[in-house]
């Protein structure tokens, strides 16, 4: 049979409740209590329900993971580094997958009948409202890789996508192509706009028109292959901002198919740094986004909210960096 609470507090000599509040982050017990009680636990193999103390202390240390787009690959090394971070804090996450869900009610009713402690939104392609909504539920929620904008109406931490997609206008002129197309994630995605605002506009700035501005249905393979089919009507384009790794992979992939040499004839760069980017096959020059650096800071932030509820908007944004491989010819001399 299963060793019970109050088989240890009878093997430790001390009450029922001692035991509990051994157990209980927070309570307050004796160092002399405390040891009598674990050395009973130790010869017993005694371990604590999480269930009942979830029940005494009103907390679950569950936390909802909301995200929407399972079939990017990125989204693997996301959700590794997440799961893995949020155990190691003794949290445990509760994955929520919101793919073509328009409604964010029916994921608010399930994370309120799961009781957890807070809620992190992880992804750029949900409209804000649906961080929002779980905020207006009084769920400490924190929208990772989200919008950043002053004035938001949630905890933020991600990038600033408008400085970022400008950054990869730069390295393109500073490589000399002036014949630019933009190939972007869907177009309803604010990550999409941002990117695409950031870069249309410093290219507009010096004086560079693209040759195609044009929009992939997701953040996937087969999308940029699909988009990149039509791009490629276009005559002379010299080089292709794709606004995400994956889609910048079929585009590359679809380009290469009808013959066309990368980097030679036409450059490509992607943006968000995932594992393949590094790939002999795709060798893809991209912005990086500071994947790593965004997960910590939204797991702490999330951590401080269950504690406090009511502490200020914060806008945490960190800054991208190019990474620069073999799918751009050399910079000009």
């Amino acid at each position: 049979m299963a060793v019970t609470l109050k088989d240890v507090a009878k093997l430790a000599g001390v009450s029922r409740s001692a035991v509990s509040r051994t157990y209980t982050d927070g309570a307050s017990v004796s160092d002399k209590t405390r040891k009598k009680v674990e050395k009973a636990a130790r010869e017993l193999g005694y371990r604590p329900s999480l269930i009942a103390r979830s029940l005494a202390t009103n907390r679950t240390k569950l936390i909802g993971l909301i995200a929407n787009n399972f079939q990017n690959p990125i989204f693997l090394e996301v959700f590794d580094l997440y799961t893995r971070a949020l155990q190691k804090r003794g949290l445990r996450p509760l994955i929520v997958n919101l793919t073509d869900e328009t409604d964010p009610e029916h994921s608010v009713q399930m994370l309120r009948q799961y009781n957890v402690d807070g809620v992190i939104v992880a992804t750029s392609t949900l409209r804000p409202y649906f961080a929002k909504a779980f905020k207006d539920a009084n769920m400490p929620v924190v929208h990772a890789f989200g919008r950043a904008e002053v004035g938001t109406d949630v905890h933020v931490v991600g990038i600033d996508n408008q400085a970022c997609g400008k950054m990869a206008a730069e390295t393109l002129l500073l490589h000399g192509y002036e014949r630019i197309a933009f190939l972007g994630g869907p177009e309803s995605a604010t990550s999409t706009q941002d990117r695409a605002t950031g870069f249309l506009g410093h290219l507009r700035d010096q004086g560079v028109v693209p040759v195609d501005v044009r929009y992939a249905d997701a953040y996937g393979y087969q999308a940029g292959r699909d988009a990149m089919r039509e791009v490629l009507k276009v005559e002379g384009v010299e080089a292709v901002f794709c606004g995400d790794d994956l889609i910048c992979m079929g585009a590359m992939d679809e380009t290469r198919q009808k013959g066309i040499r990368v980097p030679d004839d036409i450059g490509f760069i992607g943006f968000n740094d995932m594992a393949m980017a590094q790939w002999q096959a795709y060798n893809l020059t991209t912005v990086r986004q500071p994947t790593h650096d965004i997960i910590l800071s939204s797991i702490d932030l999330v951590a401080t909210l269950v504690e406090e509820p009511e502490k200020s908007l914060e806008l945490r944004i960190f800054p991208c960096e190019v990474v620069e491989r073999g799918t751009l010819r050399p910079l000009s001399q």
